[in-house]
């Protein structure tokens, strides 16, 4: 049977990729002839063995969109477990005993049950006691088997991930930096607990399971290999592992820690677990931790190098952004010899100077951070010139921070920047148009001004010849810009690039005049102040963008080309109204922030930057850390709470 089950994965593999190369890249991996004979085969696999994986191309994947998640209580709590960074502890742990030691992968755990065969039911950890039912996008994973071969009830844990290298690729292909993903764990699940399950389809999620918790029937399996073992010849990959013992474990962990430098999995760790599950079993729990399993978990790999200069990058806005350069490091399998520090604030707080010696980390493994300046020889002066065109620069404090502007308007790193800003994913959401796409048509003079994209058409001849460009890749970016043209309001509003104007202002602004442009645009500053969560700086830059002729050309023009969508808000759906948040720290149930605060603006919640005393909670989950967001919340009595608390707060509330 697993040489069946191992040939089904072989020619979903083959099928699915002679598929993609066929309608995406216009070529043939293998003939007609040959691909049905392929998929024949795999047919009557499925058909002998009755297993079926969930991205076979026998399968018509049905699409579904839901307005919300359901919810369902876990029938036990499911408990976190007891960490530990010291080989030592490990050692003390096994004793005697043998023990199976395997990754800890950094996704997000799911719980599947079948029944006599069948995957009825998949749900998210969530708190431990209640989770969100995804079964909807679990179907479309990469590696799920939608069918098994064991009748009754089984049911299952494991860890739903996104590799680095479908990461890698969703990212490359978003122009703005600010908007790419954080790391594979926060893009996982996103989408994992999406409402749509064609963009879960899309995503590449593959499921590792590292628990059978209930199997009808297999009271013969009396250690963790031997469930292991059994849940392979299922058809389900499981957590990479070995055997280890107090005489071999050191060892083992110092493989892993080498294999992970070029894993293409997200790794916070190592599980290590009593391989006997009798006695497993009889160890029970404490309140918080089973005592079967202990967990390893990586110190951050931190490397010493010298500060070779800053570099400077001006963004759409006319802030011009730090950037450290330093002798190139190996981390985390990688060389790395540049780090962003976002603002001034940053660069000063660490006295960043040429020649300092600091050290570097991979902030998730990923993100390339500064954790320290040992030499501190203090900032040199800020550039008087902006990098891109020159103009003179200018220091200004926003809330907490301080940041650098250019002060010229027509700056071409600017307006570069804001045609990017206009068709980023949360503006217009128009593919294909990268900056450097974009700098190519204004340099041509194909696009002037921002209505100029939806004439683009008038230059296909020119177009398809420019390097890089043809007449697919025209296709695609025709057909989303047509898609462009319906769009809501707060995000038109959001695309126009005005200052201090996020998406969750242009939210607030549209709610409060009931999605209503001409008055949005004929609004007084004393009424954009009564927008709660508005201040002097959102007021003024929003009427002053408004009294400009020049803007309000622009967005006439611009309405000429699209239409913007009626929106309606359910007051009952609106149990965040009044209540300010403040979002700060690593983020465990949603994807990023942004999607925190869709969340919570979709409830009628609004979210800012910086704590005051109009801040009703600040979400945090390191809620005992001494970060400045937690020391101001806890100098002003603002309430901190964690992802988790937020979650259950919404569940009391929606009752």
């Amino acid at each position: 049977m697993d040489t069946k089950i191992t040939r089904i994965k072989e020619l979903v593999t083959i099928l699915n990729e002679a598929r993609k190369v066929y309608e995406q890249e216009d070529r043939e991996l293998m003939s007609n002839f040959d691909y049905d004979k392929l998929y024949d085969e795999l047919v009557d696999l499925e058909r002998q063995t009755g297993f079926e994986l969930a991205y076979s191309p026998t399968k018509q994947v049905g699409y579904e969109l839901l307005t919300e998640l359901p919810k369902e209580a876990h029938s036990e709590r499911m408990l976190s477990l007891d960490k530990t960074k010291e080989i030592e502890a490990l050692t003390e742990f096994l004793k005697d005993k043998e023990g199976l030691l395997s990754w800890k992968l950094d996704g997000l755990t799911l719980v599947l049950t079948y029944i006599n065969g069948i995957l009825v039911k998949a749900v998210t950890r969530g708190n431990g006691d209640v989770g969100e039912v995804v079964t909807n996008n679990a179907k479309v994973f990469r590696n799920i088997p939608l069918k098994i071969h064991h009748q009754g009830e089984v049911i299952i844990r494991g860890e739903a991930v996104i590799k680095y290298s479908d990461f890698i690729k969703i990212n490359d292909k978003i122009e703005l930096e600010e908007e790419k993903y954080k790391n594979p764990r926060n893009l996982c699940s996103g989408s994992v607990r999406q409402l749509n399950n064609e963009i879960t389809a899309k995503r590449n999620v593959n499921f590792f399971a590292f628990q059978l918790v209930k199997a009808d029937g297999l009271d013969e399996l009396t250690t963790k290999e031997d469930q292991f073992i059994w849940l392979k010849n299922q058809g389900f990959e499981v957590v990479e592992y070995v055997l280890v013992n107090g005489q071999n474990i050191a060892d083992s962990v110092k493989d892993f820690s080498e294999k992970i430098k070029n894993n293409d999995i997200a790794s916070d760790g190592l599980v290590l677990t009593y391989n006997d599950l009798i006695f497993s079993s009889s160890l029970g729990k404490t309140s918080k931790f089973p005592k079967h399993s202990i967990a390893f978990k990586w110190v951050d790999e931190q490397r010493e190098t010298t500060l070779n200069y800053i570099e400077w990058s001006t963004s759409r806005t006319g802030t011009i952004n730090p950037i450290a350069v330093f002798e190139p490091v190996e981390l985390e399998g990688t060389t790395v010899s540049r780090a962003s520090l976002h603002n001034l604030s940053i660069l000063e707080d660490l006295e960043l100077g040429k020649g300092d010696t600091i050290t570097v980390y991979k902030a998730n493994m990923i993100i390339p951070q500064i954790a320290d300046n040992l030499t501190r020889s203090g900032v040199d002066k800020y550039p008087h010139e902006c990098p891109s065109c020159g103009g003179e620069t200018d220091i200004r404090q926003d809330t907490e921070v301080k940041l650098l502007f250019c002060t010229n308007d027509f700056c071409q790193a600017k307006i570069v920047k804001a045609f990017a800003h206009f068709v980023s994913r949360d503006a217009m959401n128009i593919e294909g148009l990268s900056e450097a796409t974009l700098e190519k048509f204004i340099d041509e003079e194909y696009i002037k001004e921002l209505d100029d994209i939806y004439k683009i058409s008038q230059y296909n001849d020119k177009i398809i010849v420019l390097k890089g460009f043809g007449q697919k890749s025209y296709d695609k970016l025709i057909k989303s810009i047509e898609k462009s043209r319906k769009v809501k309001l707060s995000n038109f509003i959001y695309s126009l690039g005005i200052q201090n104007v996020g998406l969750s202002n242009a939210k607030l602004l549209c709610k409060y005049f009931n999605n209503n442009l001409i008055n949005i645009r004929k609004a007084t500053r004393n009424e954009l102040l009564l927008i709660q969560g508005f201040g002097e700086i959102i007021a003024n830059t929003i009427y002053h963008y408004f009294s400009i002729e020049k803007n309000n050309i622009m967005v006439d023009n611009l309405l000429k080309e699209v239409d913007i969508e009626t929106e309606t808000v359910d007051e009952d759906s609106q149990i965040l109204k009044d209540q300010v948040f403040v979002i700060t720290g690593s983020l465990l149930n949603y994807e990023n922030r942004n999607a925190l605060k869709d969340h919570i603006e979709s409830l009628g919640g609004k979210v800012t930057g910086a704590i005051s005393s109009s801040t009703t909670y600040l979400i945090n989950n390191d809620i005992t850390s001494n970060s400045s967001k937690n020391k101001k919340a806890k100098e002003l009595g603002v309430k901190i709470i964690s992802e988790d608390t937020f979650s259950n707060m919404l569940t009391t509330l929606s009752e």
